[in-house]
């Protein structure tokens, strides 16, 4: 097998011959004609003339190659306290009748179908059976606002919604429903179907003719087969979370993306087909799209869907039960969850209670991983932890420790190296072309085309996909996100472009202070924002939330945090305020949302995104600031 840095080499020197080799681990009904036509830069196609269906590569092709009696899929609940598992060929199965269903509404090639589920296996399935006969999926978070589902709605244009009558919470049960019924009488666009799953925790109410029962919808159906599309038509669609407007649907092609994917599971998380992956997310976002539902089943493995969260269902432990139960080889999470069961468990004295013989490797992703937080979990779990990177748009990870071709030594804070395919530029902000030395920080950038597998374009926008990430540095995909590259080539990523700070002229990474916070031994999480200041334009303003257990007083701990910044980064932070406060607002995926909390810090107005987990949190911010005289004169 050739080295990491061979194939990395080979990737950008032959990105062509690169790809085409992996390729050959999927099966096509017709080959392609040209492996990338790059003709109409940036918009790149790969594998142009080809056909194949993605379902069949997940599901058909395995038990044709005698996987049939391996499980596929292990749906997990301790909401409901079921465990149900699927072999391949019952899987194969049960999509098959289920695209029989969709088929039988009269939906086809091309049709856009809106998945509004929860985590369910049924919700995998409603995936798979739309890729089954060519169907473009767009799966929208169960339990989203009515006005966000219309204006997907609107965009997407589907003709058929598929939902679940409800989700489950640890402490509520959310009717979905009527929140479905609301949002198409909101929207312009109305949907010709309405397919529900109803759970027996909230039954939903039935529309004649235009809302359908699953079940009975299935039992009437004929099993279909799969249908072939072209490599370049559209798997599916999926809507970037916390848009206003128009919101950005990322589009993601058939052919590049099965073959990046099934290549990703052996070459950045070293997992064999046979083997058991877990994807620790939810499937309304990019990382269950591609490693609950699509990268494992194209590679053989099993997967598991989890319906829980990790505390409190039951508690800080039930991430090592799942490990335990269903020999897990590979967890997959975002940070946030492992400072969440640190700061309810932080000697981690819930962990020797289970058998973890058969756990390798724990990847982290989704927002920065702070070097306390992973060294908690490489003490705890006695696993490599592996941070890596990547985005909605990418679908997979741009930068890794690409465990299939052998570890490389860690540096805490860093992603590690480029993934193969994509050559990484760190770029000037200011004039969008120099390209900055090692170690200075600026906009990291990758040189077009981008490798298989990301985004072609957005959905009936190809003037906005243009304009989000094209156009600033010429030739590149600006990833919005800011960093650089050491002197032994390891990528950091410090911030979102909008999160480094100007401090009376010095260009400051939020970043590089929150990892100051996260290693003082009372702080379970934080977050820095650049607030505004009179004086100084900007000055960072931290927020933390402390272990449980800790009952110092929070001014003691405060003042130790503004000298801890001080001492590692230097006064030049002007860093004097760390609120303590009991949790932080977050995405559903666990991302902070930094730019609410500054907004309500500088007095400005601000709109909660539609993907918040609890919107009362705002409130115990804005009284928190407000007691710390935030905003300024109010």
């Amino acid at each position: 097998m050739a080295s990491y840095e061979e194939d990395y080499e080979r990737s950008l020197q032959d990105p062509e011959a690169f790809w085409a080799a992996a390729a050959q681990e999927i099966s096509w009904s017709k080959p392609w004609d040209r492996v990338l036509n790059a003709d109409n830069p940036p918009f790149y196609r790969w594998f142009e003339g080809a056909e194949m269906n993605t379902c069949y590569n997940c599901l058909d092709r395995h038990v044709e190659d005698g996987r049939g009696d391996q499980d596929a899929l292990i749906y997990d609940s301790p909401m409901t306290g079921q465990v149900k598992k699927y072999t391949y060929r019952e899987l194969t199965d049960t999509v098959a009748q289920f695209a029989g269903a969709l088929a039988g509404l009269g939906i086809t090639k091309g049709d856009r179908v809106l998945i509004y589920m929860p985590m369910v296996p049924e919700t995998a399935i409603a995936m798979l059976a739309c890729a089954r006969i060519g169907a473009i999926h767009s799966v929208v978070f169960g339990g989203f606002a009515p006005k966000e589902l219309a204006t997907r709605i609107d965009d997407a244009k589907p003709v058929a919604i598929i939902a679940a009558s409800c989700g489950l919470e640890p402490n509520r049960t959310i009717a979905y429903k009527p929140l479905i019924d609301e949002a198409i009488e909101m929207s312009t666009h109305k949907p010709a179907n309405c397919i529900v799953l109803q759970r027996p925790e909230c039954e939903a109410d039935l529309i004649a003719g235009r809302d359908h029962d699953w079940r009975a919808l299935e039992a009437d159906a004929e099993p279909t087969p799969c249908v072939p599309v072209a490599a370049t038509d559209p798997l599916y669609i999926l809507y970037t979370s916390g848009t206003t407007g128009v919101p950005k649907g990322v589009v993601r092609d058939n052919g590049g993306h099965a073959v990046a994917l099934r290549w990703s599971m052996k070459y950045v998380y070293d997992i064999d087909p046979g083997e058991v992956f877990w994807a620790a997310s939810d499937v309304g976002w990019v990382v269950g799209h591609s490693y609950i539902v699509y990268a494992p089943l194209l590679h053989g493995c099993t997967t598991i869907l989890f319906e829980g969260k990790p505390v409190g269902t039951p508690d800080a432990g039930t991430f090592w039960r799942v490990i335990q139960d269903h020999k897990v080889k590979a967890l997959f999470t975002a940070p946030t969850a492992f400072r969440a069961i640190r700061q309810q468990d932080p000697e981690g004295k819930l962990i020797p209670n289970y058998d973890l013989s058969n756990f390798v490797t724990l990847f982290l992703a989704g927002e920065r991983a702070d070097p306390d937080t992973i060294s908690w979990a490489q003490d705890q779990l006695k696993v490599p932890v592996i941070d890596h990177w990547w985005q909605t748009e990418t679908g997979w990870a741009i930068g890794a420790n690409c465990m299939g071709y052998g570890m490389k030594p860690v540096k805490l804070g860093s992603p590690t190296y480029p993934v193969p395919g994509y050559d990484i530029r760190i770029i000037k902000e200011e004039d969008g072309k120099t390209e900055m030395k090692r170690g200075e920080i600026g906009v990291i950038a990758v040189k077009l085309p981008l490798p298989p597998g990301s985004l072609p374009t957005l959905w009936q926008n190809d003037e906005g996909f243009v304009r989000a990430y094209m156009a600033d540095i010429p030739g590149y995909y600006k990833t919005g996100d800011a960093g650089y590259v050491d002197e032994d080539g390891y990528l950091f990523i410090m911030a979102r472009t909008d999160d480094i700070i100007n401090v009376a002229g010095h260009r400051l990474s939020t970043g590089g202070m929150e990892e100051v916070l996260a290693g003082h031994r009372d702080v379970a999480e934080c977050a820095v924002m650049g607030v505004q200041d009179g004086l100084k334009g900007q000055i960072p303003l931290g927020f933390v939330v402390l272990n449980a257990g800790v009952n110092r007083a929070d001014d003691d701990i405060q003042k130790e945090l503004v000298a801890l910044v001080r001492e590692k980064i230097g006064p030049v932070a002007a860093f004097k305020l760390a609120l303590v406060v009991k949790r932080l607002p977050k995405t559903r995926s666990g991302k902070i949302l930094r730019g609410v909390m500054r907004k309500i810090a500088d007095g400005e107005e601000y709109k909660a995104p539609a993907t918040i987990d609890d919107p009362e949190v705002l409130t115990e911010i804005t009284e928190a600031l407000s007691k710390a005289g935030y905003p300024a004169g109010s």
